[in-house]
């Protein structure tokens, strides 16, 4: 019964065993490796159907006639207990398949002869669809870590919401973190893109409660949502509870102005988020200080996003990064409130390529005198310090946590693919680029041979003195 699938299996499996043997050293010992020329045969055999025991008849709505492929049971029972089950008792088995899988059921039954596939952005959700239903795990897991390494791949229509929407369906928690790490931390990209109108509710609350968002200004975020409920009408309740995400005191007084005599969502909802806009105003009014007595400015309402307005930080081009060490500085606001508009802060950065920890610095030698040891330059890591050049009276109940985007090119896009958060009791990230390779011109995290870095100051108020309102 086994018939030449067999025969092609035995073959595959005396390959094997061969390239496996202890051949005790002897010189003469050579490996014969046949196995491209099996899977060839093997490809040719689900072609032809030579010595085929079992029928598979696939229907699909978008067709009123089925596929038919001629395969052989041993074949598909290896690779999968659902045909196992299925072809257990039956040599003709009719399958039903949305029209998405049914047009990749000849490339996933070339996978379970050939054990590869290729396939393109928009097929990775019926792959995985077919991949799950058959039970076929390599295949599976082959297809997540494809979606998570190809979130940056640019596509027409977007495809990373839609990714992330499956992921949840199907309970990936790893491919569902990889998705929304990716439209936190490229948000702006995602916001002028076809695929922020297919945004979920519960996926847009999501995004709207972290900290991490890397965008121009909360006024970019507003609009974008202002568009999204323009275009989904949700229900009252959930507009107002997105509105009430929008983080208003970040938003400088005359744009909020703005907003409520020009804004037709906010009018409509102006009751729901009366109280955040009068708070807001009060915010930008009053000394930071002076605010913090009365309200919680530990909340995530005071609390920036990463910003890119030259007001929270600056870009920072390093070229030649492995050459030698670099500095430089810029100034930021001292903080979102209005009443420190004018007041600057200037910061140093420095930048070492090749920073060496305690351990492994040079030390002199007890056995020769003078003599010190050896220091490979590969030891060293990269380091980036960043501290205030100046101190202020105006920086009492203000602490600052620095945040260093790495930019990269994927797919042939600039985007952001790590971002290191410390606070002010740290003047550097301690595990800054810990595993980059920047002596390498190839080095993932170089563009054009330089290291792109965006550099964000988010003052963060503290209350000093608490007064009960």
């Amino acid at each position: 019964r086994w018939g030449c699938a067999a025969a092609f299996l035995l073959l595959l499996v005396s390959v094997r065993a061969a390239q496996k043997a202890d051949f005790s050293g002897d010189s003469t010992a050579a490996t014969i490796n046949h196995s491209l020329t099996l899977l060839q045969r093997l490809q040719e055999l689900l072609q032809n159907g030579n010595g085929s025991d079992s029928v598979l008849r696939v229907r699909s709505a978008a067709s009123d006639e089925p596929k038919v492929f001629h395969t052989h049971q041993l074949l598909l029972s290896l690779q999968s207990e659902v045909f196992e089950s299925l072809l257990r008792n039956q040599s003709v088995v009719t399958l039903h398949e949305p029209p998405e899988t049914a047009a990749l059921f000849e490339k996933f039954i070339r996978y379970l002869y050939c054990g590869g596939v290729s396939i393109l952005l928009h097929q990775a959700i019926p792959m995985h669809q077919l991949a799950s239903k058959y039970r076929v795990w390599g295949l599976q897991r082959g297809v997540a870590e494809y979606m998570r390494t190809h979130l940056a791949s640019e596509s027409s229509q977007g495809h990373v919401v839609g990714w992330y929407h499956y992921a949840v369906r199907v309970g990936d928690a790893a491919l569902q973190e990889s998705c929304l790490q990716f439209l936190a931390w490229n948000l702006s990209a995602v916001l002028g893109s076809a695929e922020w109108g297919s945004v979920s509710v519960e996926l847009l609350l999501l995004l709207l409660e972290r900290s991490d968002l890397v965008l121009h200004s909360e006024l970019e975020l507003y609009t974008a949502v202002e568009g999204w409920l323009s275009r989904r009408q949700p229900e009252a309740p959930v507009a107002e509870r997105v509105l009430r995400s929008i983080r208003y005191p970040m938003i400088a007084p005359s744009q909020l102005f703005r907003l409520q005599a020009q804004s037709a969502v906010l009018a409509r909802h102006r009751a729901a988020v009366q109280d955040l806009l009068f708070q807001a105003f009060q915010f930008h009014a009053a000394s930071p200080l002076h605010f913090a007595k009365y309200f919680d400015v530990n909340c995530s309402m005071f609390l920036p996003r990463n910003y890119l307005a030259p007001s929270w930080g600056s870009q920072w081009v390093i070229t030649n990064p492995a050459r030698d060490d670099r500095s430089t500085s810029f100034q930021t606001q001292l903080g979102p409130s209005s009443h420190d508009a004018g007041k600057r802060v200037t910061w140093n950065v420095l930048f070492s390529p090749r920073w060496l920890p305690v351990s492994l610095r040079p030390v002199y030698s007890d056995s020769v005198a003078g003599a010190i040891q050896p220091v490979r330059i590969e030891d060293g890591r990269p380091r980036l310090v960043i501290t205030p050049a100046m101190s202020s009276p105006d920086f009492a109940g203000v602490s600052f946590q620095k945040t260093v985007l790495v930019g990269v090119r994927q797919q042939g896009r600039v985007l952001v693919k790590h971002a290191y958060s410390f606070h002010q009791s740290s003047d550097e990230a301690a595990d800054f680029l810990a595993h980059a390779d920047l002596q390498k011109r190839t080095s993932e995290y170089l563009i054009d041979n330089s290291l792109h870095l965006h550099i964000i100051i988010k003052p963060v108020y503290h209350s000093l003195i608490k007064v009960k309102k």
